[in-house]
């Protein structure tokens, strides 16, 4: 019996992948093998010793301490593009709030007083006021083209505009789902320089904190317009505040009130709404509870922001899994291990990522424990674990 913490509500829809026979799930589970959560902040809790992988419902993992998670061998799971269609809706939404004036408008209207007649009078005098743009013919720049950033440039050409797309990380499988329409732009300097619209998909870290700052806007057109549904952080809200007043920026649209920005004119700030729909949060818990049930049933990772993908069909009852630094001479060591006890490898399978590396092995008879403790010792282990016999999903 596995145990699973939610640190968070998380869909019954996902947890209905995690079988009573199998898992013992709640909020007051004590030495879980698994945590399951969605933005509970992870930074100040104390790391249970049980712990092996925890999962987030969602595609960003900055309330997670996941060097801490690396250093102990505990995967990180999220789910990138389960809710990739509800923050491009609210991007698609956005383009038409900051054209349109939308926002402003409808205020406008509420606090209309007087007669049917009065009011009348007094929209057709202050309808000038909120006079916008169409989107047809303007360009889009998108900083990030995973799940979420491909979604948003595909619909926006829909709309008619012209895209130019910035990730250097980008796939050949996510180049693959691109519009070919999208130009690439080969520096983020490139793409400032020629956008009407800006929207962030990345996530929140080094590289891509402040990224819209008092020096990039200068690079970019008059009459801008930012949106930021990915991370607080990314835009430095003080920078953006002030080309505001000076006519640089013609409008902010974001997903992180503050003090700064909630009553801003030329800002639509909204409560975090990005993957604010039942489909998203039933997506996102779907996905993650069937990769932790995977990697605790099988030691399959998939989708893990740490560690390697490591998906391999079970050769044999007799599974063992490591993970480890990625240093010379690791996997001799684990083999050594295997022939001082007389035990056959089936099969084996190595991957490494950046300082870290997984191995799976199966074995053609049953693992003693004995294996499982020499493997530990082994300088540069930080987990092993002999997995059961495998359940079907």
């Amino acid at each position: 019996m596995y145990k699973i913490l939610t640190l968070n509500n998380i869909s019954p829809l996902g947890l209905a992948r995690l079988p009573a026979d199998r898992f013992h799930v709640g909020p007051d589970i004590e030495d879980p093998d698994a945590i399951l959560l969605r933005s509970f902040n992870m930074h100040p809790m104390e790391v249970p010793k049980s712990l092996k992988a925890v999962g987030r419902a969602g595609a960003g993992v900055n309330n997670i301490p996941v060097d801490k998670m690396s250093a102990l061998g505990v995967p990180v799971f999220n789910a990138p593009g389960a809710n990739a269609n509800a923050v491009k809706e609210l991007v698609a939404a956005g383009l038409f709030l900051a054209s349109r004036h939308i926002c402003e408008a409808w205020d406008y209207t509420r606090h209309l007083q007087g007669t049917d007649a009065e009011i009348q009078k007094a929209i057709e005098a202050g309808k000038k006021r909120f006079a916008g743009f169409e989107l047809p013919g303007r360009t889009l720049g998108v900083i990030g083209l995973g799940a979420i950033g491909r979604s948003v440039a595909n619909v926006a050409l829909v709309l008619g505009m012209k895209v130019i797309g910035f990730d250097p990380g980008l796939t050949v499988e996510g180049a693959w789902r691109l519009s070919a329409d999208v130009k690439r732009a080969a520096t983020l300097e490139e793409l400032l320089r020629n956008v009407d619209f800006v929207t962030f998909h990345v996530p929140l870290n080094k590289s891509t904190r402040g990224m819209i700052n008092a020096d990039t806007l200068k690079q970019m057109k008059d009459g801008v317009v930012i949106l930021n549904f990915a991370r607080e952080g990314i835009v430095d809200d003080k920078a953006v505040s002030d080309a505001i007043k000076l006519g640089k920026v013609y409008a902010y649209v974001c997903d992180f009130p503050n003090n700064l920005l909630k009553d801003h004119e030329h800002v639509i700030a909204l409560p975090h709404l990005g993957a604010s729909t039942q489909e998203a949060e039933e997506n996102c818990a779907v996905m993650v509870a069937e990769q932790v049930r995977d990697f605790l049933e099988n030691g399959n990772i998939r989708n893990s922001v740490n560690f390697p993908e490591v998906v391999v069909a079970r050769g044999s009852d007799h599974r063992l899994v490591v993970a480890n630094a990625n240093v010379p001479n690791m996997l001799g060591q684990i083999s050594e291990a295997f022939g001082h006890a007389g035990l056959n490898i089936h099969d084996m399978v190595n991957m490494s990522r950046g300082e870290l590396a997984y191995t799976v092995v199966d074995l053609d008879s049953p693992i003693p424990a004995s294996v499982k403790d020499r493997i530990a010792a082994i300088d540069g282990v930080m987990m092993v674990r002999i997995i059961e016999p495998p359940r079907a999903l």
